[in-house]
């Protein structure tokens, strides 16, 4: 049986989980948390937007920034965890990859992982399960891995 690996992940959090040889249950092998998780978009900006003056009479206004910094941070986070992934993935640490996790962030960890790492998924999962506990998961990835015969 090939050596899969099911990344759980969201903006803030992620963890990889291995199927174990006890009855379809999964283990944690690594877990990712943000350093940004709890921290609000204004604190991670400038203190203040920039400010323009109207053309046409005194009045001042402030410059919106081009992206949420909650969302830059998210995005970066992802960037992140697809490095980790791509990086095991060079040393062949698994042969199988299932992706899951709502679908920014899937979107996002499916562009940034490499050739050979986006080469390996096998199936996806538009779901977000970073909170659920690993005894839980059998029921969602039933597709991807089977349970082992009775004995």
């Amino acid at each position: 049986m090939p050596k899969i690996w099911v990344v759980v992940a969201d903006g803030e959090h992620a963890r990889v989980v291995t199927p174990t040889a006890s009855r379809g249950q999964f283990a944690t092998v690594l877990s990712f948390d943000s350093t940004t998780a709890h921290t609000l978009s204004r604190d991670l900006g400038t203190e203040r937007p920039g400010r323009v003056n109207e053309r046409s009479g005194p009045t001042r206004h402030a410059i919106e920034p081009r992206q949420d910094p909650h969302k830059a941070a998210k995005h970066d986070f992802i960037v992140e965890v697809a490095r980790q992934v791509d990086s095991h993935a060079e040393a062949g640490e698994f042969e199988q990859l299932v992706l899951v996790a709502p679908g920014h962030a899937l979107h996002d960890l499916r562009e940034a992982l490499s050739k050979k790492s986006s080469a390996m998924v096998v199936g996806s999962l538009v779901k977000d399960l970073t909170k659920t506990p690993d005894h839980a998961l059998t029921s969602h990835f039933a597709e991807w891995w089977l349970l082992p015969a009775a004995a």
